[in-house]
């Protein structure tokens, strides 16, 4: 790619660090190939600026991981059931050799 990005900082519900790459809409329409070739290749999403607002854009591979956490997490009863699991040793759990698929 030749052109550089500027990235920025964000933090997630976790206080995780997110960089993401930001731009203008005037930089985006002129290296659109490089910013969807990076977005793709990394899955890092771009935010682009504009007089009016931002918007950012995402790989597919991102949204649908979005969509199906989104999905997941409306589930009555799961997102517990998730965090009881990953509290649980894995000297507790069955192996997966025995797990009924």
């Amino acid at each position: 790619m030749n052109i550089a990005f500027q990235k920025s900082v964000r933090y997630n519900v976790l206080k995780e660090v997110i960089t993401m790459i930001t731009t203008n809409v005037t930089t985006l329409r002129k290296n659109i190939f490089e910013y969807f070739d990076s977005v793709i290749a990394t899955n890092e999403p771009v935010t682009v600026t504009t007089k009016t607002g931002n918007a950012v854009i995402l790989s597919e591979a991102e949204y649908n991981g979005m969509m199906e956490t989104l999905y997941l997490m409306s589930v009555p009863g799961l997102p517990d059931s998730i965090k009881e699991g990953m509290n649980t040793p894995l000297s507790e759990c069955v192996p997966e050799s025995e797990v009924e698929w």
